[in-house]
């Protein structure tokens, strides 16, 4: 299976492993992610990693992609399983080694917290494409750092590496192992009182807009049908 989950108490890890194709994703992918995000709502702290130290997912599976019609954009399946990441009760920390790019970047986005390796970046290099970043990171980023960075990533193609996400705050922290960093940080946090993690999560979030997220929804599925 290219996802594994498992519980330790009140702690999750959904773990992407396909690292043939650095943990691009494909439809079944984006399944099993979702089900994993499920399966982990109840626990107080879920960790998204990846096996190995090439890449942290390098987003959609290119080849998976080459039959896509506009209606693959306007359902976006990518859009809608990040946004119950995001959206889901517990507390998520992606644990970033190597790349994460286009939708890898997404994915990392939508969970709460970033811890990220040494050798870690980020790239979202879609409008080079003829598409834009449209699960999530159009939105996501620009709320996190800043319309002007993110339009330096965006549209400038700036590709941001491990220090620059730090100062941006991009990330939390940096390590040299970011999932064992991940899972103390993870253990500390869980410590806390549950009720009010997720009340203090819902409300840091009443930002997350439903409306901005159709937009790049509506969008993507116009550029997809001028290809």
């Amino acid at each position: 299976m290219p996802v594994h989950t498992r519980r330790e108490g009140p702690l999750g890890w959904i773990v992407l492993d396909r690292p043939e194709k650095a943990h691009a994703y494909d439809r079944g992918q984006l399944e099993a992610i979702d089900e994993a995000v499920r399966t982990l709502a109840d626990a107080a702290v879920v960790i998204v990693e990846s096996t190995g130290e090439r890449a942290f997912c390098a987003g959609a599976d290119l080849d998976a992609m080459k039959g896509a019609a506009p209606l693959d954009a306007l359902e976006l399946l990518s859009q809608r399983v990040f946004t119950r990441l995001a959206r889901t009760p517990a507390v998520t920390i992606a644990a970033v080694q190597g790349a994460a790019i286009a939708g890898g970047f997404e994915l990392a986005l939508a969970c709460d917290l970033r811890v990220a390796g040494p050798r870690a970046r980020f790239e979202l290099p879609e409008t080079r494409l003829g598409i834009l970043p449209s699960a999530g990171g159009t939105t996501r980023l620009a709320r996190l750092v800043g319309p002007a960075r993110a339009k330096a990533v965006i549209l400038g193609g700036e590709v941001v590496d491990a220090p620059t996400a730090l100062t941006w705050g991009l990330v939390s922290r940096i390590a040299e192992a970011p999932s064992e960093a991940a899972a103390a940080w993870a253990r500390t946090i869980a410590a806390r009182d549950p009720g009010a993690l997720r009340l203090a999560k819902e409300t840091l979030d009443v930002d997350e807009s439903t409306a901005a997220l159709s937009r790049e929804r509506t969008i993507e599925a116009i550029l997809y049908s001028r290809r």
